[in-house]
């Protein structure tokens, strides 16, 4: 019988996800802060293989528990998924600059969370086992240079309104080019986007 995969979740509301997620072939284990967090991966025999993170978290925020995961030569590699109810861009870059492998606005539908998680797993999978460099497979040499353009403005923090107003077109325009970027690079949503343009080194 398969291992189940084992989850550490870092919410100060946790239920609704601590009861769920066995549901769907996960071991959870919950904690309240970051501070618990760092507390629970640093225990001799801990073994997780994906962390859900909250930003807003009293004592220690999730910015601060990512930077200290990330920090750490046992927990580096983990893969870490931000859950906040903070939908802003800029934040969201921060935080996939820091580390994160992706980010999660709430409220979230239950079947995206678990699809998020899915894909982060199988693509650390994929690193841990080497056989996949994703990095080198990214086409973003299919981008066109306008759509390079948006994509970095995109990966600094940029609404798509303030893309309009720097390159003079419509919002509209820039949704377009966005879609041509997610169908190119052949992922999801912006978030993604601006994580492979991070691994590619197309935004410093």
């Amino acid at each position: 019988m398969p291992e189940l995969t084992s989850v550490l979740l870092v919410d100060d509301n946790s239920k609704y996800l601590k009861d769920a997620l066995p549901f769907y072939g996960y071991e959870v284990r919950a904690v309240f802060d970051g501070v618990q967090a760092l507390k629970a991966l640093s225990e001799k025999n801990s073994k997780f293989d994906i962390v859900l993170l909250d930003v807003m978290m009293p004592n220690m925020n999730g910015w601060e528990t990512l930077k200290a995961i990330r920090n750490d030569e046992k927990t580096k590699h983990l893969p870490v998924i931000m859950l906040t109810a903070v939908n802003e861009e800029q934040k969201m870059v921060s935080g996939l600059k820091i580390g994160a492998d992706d980010y999660i606005v709430k409220p979230f539908l239950l079947p995206n969370l678990l699809a998020r998680m899915e894909a982060v797993l199988r693509r650390s999978k994929w690193h841990s086992e080497s056989e996949i460099d994703k990095t080198a497979d990214v086409p973003i040499e299919l981008l066109t240079t306008k759509e390079k353009e948006v994509l970095q403005m995109a990966a600094k923090g940029a609404s798509n309104k303030q893309i309009a107003d720097k390159l003079f077109v419509k919002e509209v325009t820039v949704k377009t080019h966005l879609n041509s970027i997610f169908k190119k690079l052949k992922v999801a949503n912006r978030t993604q986007a601006v994580l492979l343009a991070m691994q590619t080194d197309l935004v410093k």
